[in-house]
């Protein structure tokens, strides 16, 4: 990978302190590089709409879902300064959805800062949120003028749209779990295989794309992908019971604020008796206030076992997501993509 000048993490990491995978990753030279280019592509300016665009995009974080599609790219031999701009443009998208999503749980804190709207206003989160998507097929675009073939970047183009599509669809199908913590947690992996895992799917299979790849090592990355959002997004819904607000970068009130049923509720909720089923009930009804439903669900969380099971579901998943990597020809780019199937459930974003 032209811009890695270290080694890369090994490709099979064993658990090591969230701090210390995080570390490596977010200090590694094409993370550092990836955060150059956005600070190029960003800067400040007087144009309202990207000056609230950079706000966003620069906000602390670890550019996971760019490192996603360039190590993508890399573990099929493609080229970093060829994918860059698609790089570039899943963050606009990743970063569009998160806007849109504080304005749809009106949540005042993301990355440790002032939500887009709660700094901004409402009407000019949900036009920047658009304004990003529709950067990303200009980003998207950028990718013909570095070498990448005119087929890649629009084959590239359907599955990051498609992803986008299947977030909303996972959005809308999230909405109707709300307050019913009976949910089958069939439904629950549905919502969170679009909602989550359709982005994570949609940069890994688009950078492998673009890298080049044939099938089944196209096939290989994408099934990556969707363990790697499963495992992601249930070690996420563990992080408001495991963590202070200021490591998690949100309120820890949120989920319960808004009645959702997360999958150590759902979890929780199938192996508890009678009684306490009615208290997860209760928790999620909206008749208690949110920091009251918060430690209501924390208690019950513990006491039936089910973050306990919830990691070790997280867990599985992501080792099957590093199941899915052998056989890919870069060392290099498969080491990094297994750092972040790692990451995925030890960490302290």
């Amino acid at each position: 990978m032209n811009a890695r000048t270290a080694d890369a993490p090994a490709a099979n990491p064993t658990s090591a302190p969230a701090g210390t995978l995080l570390h490596e990753l977010s200090s590694s030279p094409i993370a550092e590089s990836l955060r150059r280019e956005l600070l190029k592509r960003w800067p400040s300016t007087p144009d309202r709409v990207r000056e609230i665009s950079r706000y966003a995009l620069l906000a602390p974080g670890k550019t996971l879902r760019p490192l996603l599609l360039v190590a993508s790219a890399d573990a099929v031999g493609g080229s970093y300064d060829g994918v860059l701009p698609a790089a570039m443009a899943v963050e606009y998208l990743h970063v569009a959805t998160l806007i849109h999503d504080d304005v749809i749980d009106d949540d005042e804190l993301r990355r440790g800062q002032r939500s887009v709207h709660a700094h901004y206003g409402m009407a000019d989160a949900i036009v920047t949120g658009d304004f990003l998507i529709l950067t990303m097929f200009t980003s998207l675009a950028e990718c013909v003028e570095r070498g990448v073939p005119a087929a890649a970047v629009l084959e590239a183009v359907r599955v990051l749209a498609e992803a986008g599509a299947d977030v909303c669809r996972g959005q809308t199908k999230e909405a109707e779990l709300t307050s019913d913590p009976s949910s089958p947690i069939a439904d629950y992996e549905t919502v969170i295989s679009l909602k989550t895992g359709a982005l994570f799917r949609g940069v890994c299979r688009a950078g492998a794309i673009l890298g080049g790849a044939g099938p089944d090592h196209t096939e290989a990355v994408t099934r990556f992908a969707e363990h790697l959002g499963l495992a992601f997004q249930m070690y996420d819904d563990l992080l408001p019971y495991l963590w202070e607000p200021g490591t998690t970068g949100k309120p820890n009130t949120s989920d319960a604020g808004n009645l959702r049923p997360t999958f150590p509720v759902l979890l929780g909720y199938e192996s508890a008796g009678r009684g306490d089923r009615e208290r997860f009930t209760e928790a999620l009804s909206g008749r208690i206030p949110a920091a009251e439903a918060y430690e209501r669900l924390r208690e019950l969380l513990e006491s039936t076992g089910a973050l306990h099971r919830a990691r070790a579901r997280a867990e599985t998943e992501a080792a099957l997501a590093r199941e899915q990597l052998a056989g890919l020809p870069s060392s290099e780019g498969v080491g990094l993509l297994a750092a972040v199937a790692e990451l995925s459930i030890n960490r302290d974003r």
